[in-house]
């Protein structure tokens, strides 16, 4: 029997996040993925906060960093960042939930473009990202299981 998209992306995300120690620590929690797409997001902790008393750039490219990775990830390909970039537009604060969406821009070989939305939980933006990837050697989990 032949994966859809989606249960392929949901199967690469559940292999993916057996070992996600990181995102798991920060706080993350998987709210979406498919084909080319992800959305996590995760409450502001006190341990988020810089010294401004907001959420800490670090930690808001983080989210999104890691909804790029579901994202680039979901087809069962190992991907991995090329590099990425991340503009800053409004703060996160204690307590927001931050939501991190990632949709994929283009494919083409083994590169492939994600722009990354993080907003809060009243729809203001906190920051935009763009992640290119690179497809390496491997997958995720052995599809003929």
């Amino acid at each position: 029997m032949t994966m859809t998209p989606q249960e392929r992306a949901r199967k690469s995300a559940d292999a993916m996040w057996a070992d996600d120690n990181a995102s798991k620590w920060a706080g993350m929690a998987i709210n979406h993925v498919d084909e080319g797409t992800a959305t996590l997001s995760m409450t502001v902790a006190a341990h988020h906060c810089n010294g401004h008393g907001i959420c800490h750039g670090g930690v808001t490219f983080m989210l999104a960093d890691s909804a790029f990775a579901f994202a680039c990830n979901s087809r069962n390909q190992a991907t991995v960042a090329q590099h990425n970039l991340i503009s800053f537009l409004a703060p996160g604060r204690l307590g927001d939930v931050l939501t991190a969406h990632a949709t994929e821009v283009s494919l083409a070989g083994r590169s492939g473009i994600y722009d990354v939305t993080v907003s809060n939980q009243d729809g203001v933006k906190i920051a935009e990202f763009r992640g290119m990837s690179r497809a390496i050697a491997g997958t995720l989990f052995d599809e003929q299981d």
